[in-house]
């Protein structure tokens, strides 16, 4: 298939008007298209969770999703997580508690975590826990992830 489409992607409050075979997935769109490439593609088959990104508030596989079903919808990638030079507490605490190794999972559980604490501000840490428990990591063992990611809840309730 080589007819190609214009859409327009609303990505971290940013317009990108790309053109893309109806096939490709908006994983894809972000990191060619887009040039964001803090999205990584592991799996590409919406086991691994390392493609998650938020679209119109909720945490999406976007491996998964086709680029031209994101048109119209909000999608916001790790590249948008930070606000300018401050990192957000998800990303604080997991430099501050090396919840990483190699940091391929890394945007995925950020951008899972932040869209569950977005939804549910009163998330606990059990089933903050459970949500995580969707992404997949092949270096650690999780504990500083969930360390990480207990650490960021607190911060974040209390709004830092």
């Amino acid at each position: 298939m080589t007819d190609r489409i214009a859409i327009t992607l609303d990505v971290n409050g940013r317009s990108y008007a790309v053109t893309v075979e109806p096939r490709k997935s908006l994983a894809d769109a972000l990191r060619e298209e887009c040039g964001l490439t803090g999205t990584h593609l592991g799996c590409e088959h919406g086991v691994c969770g390392a493609c998650t990104v938020i679209v119109d508030g909720k945490p999406v596989r976007s491996c998964l999703m086709f680029a031209v079903q994101a048109e119209g919808l909000a999608v916001r990638t790790v590249e948008g997580l930070a606000e300018g030079e401050a990192l957000h507490p998800l990303q604080r605490h997991f430099w501050e508690q090396h919840g990483l190794q190699c940091g391929f999972c890394t945007p995925g559980f950020l951008m899972l975590a932040a869209g569950a604490f977005e939804a549910d501000p009163t998330i606990n840490e059990a089933e903050m826990m459970d949500v995580l428990s969707s992404n997949l990591c092949r270096c650690t063992g999780y504990q500083n992830i969930a360390k990480a990611v207990s650490l960021a809840l607190k911060d974040m309730r209390a709004g830092g």
